[in-house]
């Protein structure tokens, strides 16, 4: 296996043990303590110093990481990378459980915009957080939970029932959407049945939990495919494929004059507007944060944000392969050609000129090949953290991504050689 292919395989090993946001953070954790990164306490004074590698998190769904550079804050700056932790899925609700002819089926509400055809018919998982009772109700005990097996399945309607499948159908999230658990009889126990589940699961009393928050997800693991291995497959490459090669690269580059961060935002799928999305102070909290517990003052905070750059790192539309035509007639983005700048006239994402011509001297720099992407005219896309992090703060940003197909089904799709190209552009980044 190449050191390509390997890398590949790497972000979908860690993609399979990262079913949930809070686990994607966990994670995460693991590996920065692995490398040498202290954890920060929000709640805490910070000690920090020059060279230091450190990281917070917020709410266990978000996680901004940094190496404090040589150089002077207010001169070097901040060089960041932002992406983001979640992706659509299905959020179970409370009191979920839901008897009909005797299936037990559980009550969901769908989470952000997923492609919801691709999720029927496939084995399910489910994890999430459990929230405990604690000695201090401010401050409840919060444990983690992965039911790595697959459990549920989100059933199609046989074809003879609905001759007209095939020419589209719209499936109601509220009915079509529920996922089956098992077949119950008069000796099957279904009230709190999931509470009962996560209680076994846990080795707790069903008494201490009082919430959750879980989520289905795709039991099967991703692979590489493709005739010469070329492709990812697999889900949530929107937003991890990401979150894993800007964390990589945070750690493989050394210590620079500027003050390198990457921050894992949550919320991105369902508007950003929470206490750890794009939307909230978190990120100039701790900046602001970091250039004090240097030992500078407010004016150096200021003059820190306009030295910074900031790059928005989510996902691309490569050109489909039997659509092309819902692409701009010029501009086709092609998977495994190199990272993609992501350019929108009504600001739906954050590039310029300016930005675009420094990634664009990076990824030359690099030795990476680079890629545009536009709009139809005629269509409206997508956006992403990059316009809503500029609206706390207005530092030089632009917006990117790996190209990929069917971006938000269950299963999307990727290129192995694109992983590795933004790698190597991320390395110059943090490191130039």
């Amino acid at each position: 296996m190449n050191k390509e292919t390997k890398f590949a395989q790497d972000l979908i090993d860690f993609i399979y043990q990262s079913p949930s946001p809070f686990h994607v953070v966990q994670n995460l954790r693991k590996t920065l303590v692995s490398q040498g990164f202290d954890e920060l306490d929000l709640r805490e004074g910070w000690q920090i110093k020059k060279d230091g590698r450190y990281f917070v998190t917020r709410n266990g769904t978000a996680l901004i990481a940094f190496v404090v550079g040589q150089g002077q804050v207010e001169k070097d700056g901040f060089r960041l990378v932002g992406g983001h932790t979640d992706a659509p899925t299905f959020r179970i609700k409370p009191a979920p459980e839901m008897v009909e002819n005797g299936y037990l089926k559980l009550n969901t509400e769908v989470y952000g915009g997923p492609i919801l055809n691709t999720w029927l018919d496939r084995p399910l998982g489910l994890a999430g957080r459990v929230t405990l009772k604690s000695d201090d109700i401010f401050y409840p005990e919060s444990r983690l939970v992965n039911i790595n097996r697959p459990i549920m399945i989100i059933p199609n309607l046989a074809i003879h029932m609905n001759r007209k499948v095939n020419e589209g159908i719209e499936l109601n999230k509220q009915k079509d959407m529920l996922p089956m658990v098992t077949l119950i009889d008069e000796q099957f126990e279904k009230n709190d049945f999931l509470l009962k589940l996560l209680a076994r699961e846990l080795s707790v009393n069903p008494e201490k939990i009082v919430d959750f928050d879980l989520y289905l997800y795709e039991y099967e693991r991703g692979d590489i495919i493709g005739l010469n291995n070329e492709f990812i497959s697999c889900g949530k490459l929107d937003d991890l494929a990401m979150v894993y090669t800007g964390i990589q690269g945070l750690i493989q580059t050394p210590v620079n004059q500027s003050t390198n961060v990457m921050v894992c935002f949550d919320n991105e799928e369902v508007g950003s507007q929470t206490k750890q999305g794009a939307g909230s102070p978190m990120l100039r909290t701790v900046l602001e944060r970091i250039v004090y517990g240097l030992g500078k003052e407010k004016e150096d905070f200021f003059r820190a944000i306009y030295s910074s750059f900031m790059i928005s790192a989510d996902m691309a539309h490569a050109v489909h392969p039997n659509l092309p035509e819902k692409h701009d007639p010029v501009i086709k983005p092609r998977i495994n050609q190199g990272p993609v700048i992501k350019i929108n006239a009504n600001q739906a994402y954050t590039t310029d000129s300016d930005s675009d011509t420094v990634f664009e001297l990076i990824c030359q720099k690099a030795d990476v090949p680079v890629q545009k992407f536009v709009n139809r005219s005629d269509a409206r896309g997508g956006s992403t953290i990059g316009p809503i992090s500029s609206g706390q703060l207005d530092i030089r940003s632009l917006d990117i991504g790996n190209p990929m197909l069917a971006m938000h089904s269950i299963r999307e799709l990727g290129g192995v050689m694109d992983q590795w190209y933004l790698l190597k552009a991320l390395k110059v980044y943090f490191g130039d």
